[in-house]
């Protein structure tokens, strides 16, 4: 059987003899031959040789052909800032001081999506008839805060009717980029949506539920199967999402996948994730790639499983560890062989935290995966940094953590921050994967001078 027919097995949730390796390889498929993120991300024949290196390399059973959230941001006038080994970042949002809702269609021929649609076809071509490809789109809520800023999460609490026609808005540009994959022949068709994570299972039924429903009725109309990405801790609102009807819904690891299996198996829900982007990917070794693999096999079986990266794999990954987590995901038996004894390395280092009880000042603390390349890390930044301009730094302190590094890791184990994005003040956790509002920060601020 190849890896194409394994994953339509698995989204039509029939027993399988292995769960699919599926690996998001964005930017970091343009390590593999030699190009920045900008290049393989603009360059239609550096994209192309990229993923068909990523296929020869990786041997997937599904592949992404594209991981930007940023493609229809950038064409709706969004400013995007550039970097050599992240995506790019949205660095303005038109809609942040304006009431006037946009009215701006999107075409096959704006921006980057022709580029797009030509390397999906060639893909189709080249590796169609084996590998299951998978045609990401930036998610509706995700897009909005792209448009609007940090103004939205306001906006949910004060204005309804704004949220709800700027909602609706966006999830006419969701159906307009899910038909352009559709015709260009992919197989999965996927929102990616990490703003899910930082809001409420009430304001995801009040401004979600239905034009996700729209969204994946939509796709299955059109004969193909459909996956729901979020990152960040949105196990409380996993419920919520199966009940729009995806086919499946990838995580990262931010959520169990054993307690989000119990919710997804519950409604017949292909789950795929989560393998730690950085901890275990980035910074680890093939050892435990491999660990980690099949001590989720172990838990949660392969029936309706994907494995993949929690993620969009970082850049600099290396190889090697890649290539371990495929071995593991085709071959879990000789895979426990060789770890067999095996302990995952500590990230402990020499790291003072804060005598939170003496604290001459307040401390405000935000931990991130990545601001560069999460979304929902990038609007709790801006909200904290805009926040900060406002207070001064006269009177409080200020530490920004990233998951990024190995020292910021430890620190966060020693802190004890278990999901990201989250902000703490004096060593207490008081926003945890919750976007706060300018108002909402300040108070919580104000509380503890």
């Amino acid at each position: 059987m190849d890896g194409k027919e394994l994953v339509i097995q698995t989204y039509k949730h029939q027993d399988v003899e292995r769960a699919p390796w599926v690996p998001f390889a964005g930017v970091h498929a343009g390590k593999l031959v030699g190009y920045s993120a900008k290049e393989v991300l603009l360059d239609e024949e550096k994209l192309f040789r990229a993923l068909m290196e990523v296929n020869k390399l990786y041997q997937p059973d599904g592949q992404p052909v594209m991981f930007d959230l940023q493609i229809e941001a950038e064409i709706l006038g969004c400013d995007l800032m550039w970097a050599d080994f992240v995506p790019p970042s949205v660095a303005s949002h038109p809609l942040r001081d304006t009431s006037v809702m946009m009215e701006k269609t999107i075409s096959k021929e704006d921006g980057r999506i022709p580029m797009v649609l030509r390397t999906m076809k060639r893909m189709k071509e080249a590796v169609g008839d084996t590998t299951a490809l998978y045609g990401l789109f930036c998610g509706p809520l995700t897009l909005a805060s792209h448009l609007r800023g940090t103004p939205l999460f306001l906006d949910m609490v004060l204005d309804s009717d704004y949220v709800h026609k700027l909602m609706a808005y966006t999830t006419g540009v969701a159906k307009t980029m899910a038909g352009f994959y559709i015709e260009a022949g992919m197989d999965i068709i996927a929102p990616v949506d990490p703003l899910v994570s930082q809001i409420s299972p009430k304001h995801f039924q009040q401004y979600l539920s239905q034009p996700y429903q729209e969204i994946f009725s939509y796709i299955q109309r059109q004969k193909r199967f459909s996956s729901f990405f979020v990152c960040g801790n949105a196990i409380k609102n996993i419920e919520e999402m199966c009940q729009t009807g995806p086919d499946a819904i990838f995580i990262d690891e931010n959520i169990d996948m054993a307690q989000a299996k119990i919710i997804t198996d519950g409604y017949d829900i292909v789950l795929g994730g989560n393998i730690p982007l950085t901890t275990t990917m980035l910074f680890g070794t093939q050892q435990d790639n491999m660990k980690f693999v099949v001590d989720l096999l172990e838990k949660v079986g392969t029936k309706n499983l994907v494995i993949s990266p929690g993620c969009d794999m970082p850049y600099d990954v290396p190889v090697a560890n890649t290539v371990a987590a495929a071995q593991a995901v085709r071959y879990p038996d000789k895979a426990r062989q060789l770890i067999d004894g095996y302990t995952s390395k500590s990230f402990d280092a020499v790291i003072d935290v804060p005598d939170y009880a003496h604290l001459k000042r307040p401390l405000i603390e935000l931990f991130t995966l990545d601001p560069k390349t999460c979304a929902a890390c990038t609007y709790m930044l801006a909200s904290v940094e805009e926040v900060k301009s406002k207070l001064g730094e006269e009177k409080y302190d200020w530490g920004d953590y990233r998951y990024n590094n190995i020292k910021d890791i430890a620190r966060m184990s020693k802190v004890g921050v278990k999901n990201l994005p989250s902000i703490y003040i004096n060593g207490e956790l008081v926003f945890d994967s919750l976007i706060p509002t300018q108002e909402e920060l300040m108070k919580a601020i104000e509380r503890v001078c």
